[in-house]
């Protein structure tokens, strides 16, 4: 078992920043990416980024392409989202998830484990 932990969402102005943590801890061995997703009040969760431990290669969708960064901490077993230059638009809840190898890296069936989600509000 693997468990993820969110923090660091909260209340943000447009154009401010947040940097979101995700702890993970238990079987994190089996982890090939570990992705953020979000998912806005009435709509569909949508892929957001996402990181391979192999190589440290990130992926990110157009949305947030250039205003968000995914990196990680190996030592402490954490992944971060710097989210930059935020927009009313990025307003959801943001989710940690991870995953082993194969299939498309922007499902989220395709990932094993998430963890509970950290709201991130953009004010205009």
């Amino acid at each position: 078992q693997v468990q993820l932990v969110e923090s660091g969402g909260g209340l943000v102005q447009a154009g401010g920043s947040l940097r979101l943590s995700c702890a993970a801890s238990g079987r994190t061995f089996t982890h090939a990416f570990t992705a953020w997703f979000r998912q806005a009040s009435g709509k569909e969760r949508e892929f957001v980024a996402a990181i391979r431990w192999s190589d440290d290669r990130t992926f990110y969708a157009a949305s947030v392409q250039g205003r968000f960064t995914i990196s990680r901490d190996n030592p402490k077993n954490t992944v971060f989202l710097q989210v930059n230059s935020l927009k009313p638009e990025d307003t959801a809840v943001y989710y940690c998830a991870a995953r082993g190898t194969g299939g498309a890296l922007t499902a989220g069936h395709e990932y094993d484990y998430w963890g509970q989600g950290t709201q991130v509000t953009v004010s205009s």
